[in-house]
C-alpha cells in the first residue's frame, strides 16, 4: 500500500467513519419525509449533495477534535492506547489540521443550500455543540446524552435545509435519535467504568454502576420507541412504517440481552452490528411505505 493510500485509511479510521452509517440514515429520513410529496421525492439534486457532504465533514470534524481532545487519556486507557495518536500513527499537529479542514468544509458545504440560509446561519453554532461534547466527561456524567443530542440535529437539520422550516416529524425523529444515541452511548461507557473512576471522568456507568447504567440505557430505548411513534403518528405513516418500528422493538430487545453487567463481551456487536441494522432498516421502511 502506498503512503498516501496508507494516511487516507489512517485518517478513515481515526474518525471511524464506518460509524457514519449510525445517523446518516437518519439524517437521510429526514430529508426524504421533506422532500416527499404526491409526485415522489422533490428538491434539487444538490440539495441531496448538500446532506451527505454537510453531515460526513460534521461528525469527521467532532471526531477528529474528540481524539485530539482525548489523546492524553486514551494513552492511559488501555482499550483506547492502540488509537492514532497515542500510537504514534498520526501526530497531534496533523489531526488538528484536519479537525479545522473537516471543519471549513461542513461550514463551505452549508452554501449548497442557498438561497435557503438557515444552515448556513446555524453551521457555528451546531459545529460549536459538535465539538463541546469532547470536554463534557471533565464536568458531566450527562456526556451521553450530550452525544445523543449532537447526533439528534442530523434529521432536524435536513429537514430544515431542505424546507427551511421545522415541524413535528423531524422533533420526534430528532428526539428518538437522541434517546436512541444516548441509551447505546450508555451501554458502550461501560466498558471503562473503572477507568472513569480511577481518571475522574464522568459517566453514568462511573457513577451509578454499569448496572444501573444499562437500566438506563433500557428507559432510554424505551423512549426511543415513543419517539418512532410520535413521527408515525404526525407525518402520518403506514403499515411498512409501522412494522420497521416492531423490528425495531425486537432488535433493541436483542441488544440488550447481549450485555450483562457480569459480561461486557458483546459490547460492540451490540454498538455496531444491531444499531446499523436499525438505523438501516428503518431508513428502508420509510422509504418504502413512502412509495408504495
Amino acid at each position: 500500500m502506498s503512503i498516501a493510500l496508507r494516511r487516507v485509511r489512517d485518517y478513515l479510521e481515526l474518525v471511524r467513519f464506518s460509524h457514519t452509517l449510525f445517523a446518516l440514515p437518519f439524517a437521510l429520513m429526514g430529508a426524504v419525509l421533506a422532500a416527499w410529496g404526491p409526485d415522489g421525492l422533490s428538491g434539487r439534486p444538490r440539495d441531496w449533495l448538500g446532506v451527505l457532504l454537510c453531515m460526513a465533514t460534521a461528525r469527521s470534524a467532532a471526531m477528529a477534535f474528540n481524539r485530539l481532545v482525548d489523546r492524553d487519556l486514551d494513552a492511559r486507557n488501555p482499550r483506547t492506547a492502540g488509537r492514532h495518536i497515542p500510537r504514534g500513527a498520526l501526530s497531534p499537529a496533523a489531526v488538528a489540521l484536519f479537525t479545522l479542514f473537516c471543519a471549513g468544509a461542513f461550514v463551505a458545504s452549508t452554501l449548497i443550500f442557498l438561497p435557503n440560509p438557515w444552515p448556513l446561519r446555524l453551521a457555528v453554532p451546531v459545529l460549536l455543540w459538535l465539538l463541546a461534547y469532547s470536554y463534557t466527561k471533565r464536568f458531566t456524567s450527562l456526556a451521553h446524552f450530550w452525544l445523543g443530542a449532537s447526533l439528534s440535529l442530523s434529521p432536524i437539520a435536513a429537514w430544515i435545509a431542505l424546507r427551511g422550516d421545522i415541524a413535528w416529524p423531524p422533533v420526534w425523529l430528532g428526539l428518538a435519535v437522541f434517546w436512541w444515541v444516548s441509551g447505546f452511548d450508555l451501554i458502550y461507557a461501560c466498558q471503562d467504568a473503572d477507568y472513569d473512576r480511577k481518571a475522574g471522568l464522568n459517566s453514568v456507568p462511573a457513577r451509578l454502576g454499569i448496572g444501573g447504567a444499562l437500566r438506563l440505557a433500557a428507559v432510554c430505548h424505551a423512549l426511543m420507541i415513543v419517539g418512532l411513534v410520535g413521527l408515525g403518528v404526525s407525518y402520518p405513516l403506514g403499515a411498512i412504517y409501522w412494522a420497521g418500528v416492531a423490528a425495531a422493538v425486537v432488535l433493541l430487545v436483542y441488544e440488550h440481552s447481549l450485555v450483562r453487567p457480569d459480561d461486557l463481551d458483546r459490547v460492540n456487536l451490540a454498538f455496531f452490528h444491531v444499531n446499523v441494522i436499525i438505523s438501516v432498516g428503518l431508513l428502508l421502511a420509510t422509504l418504502l411505505d413512502l412509495a408504495v
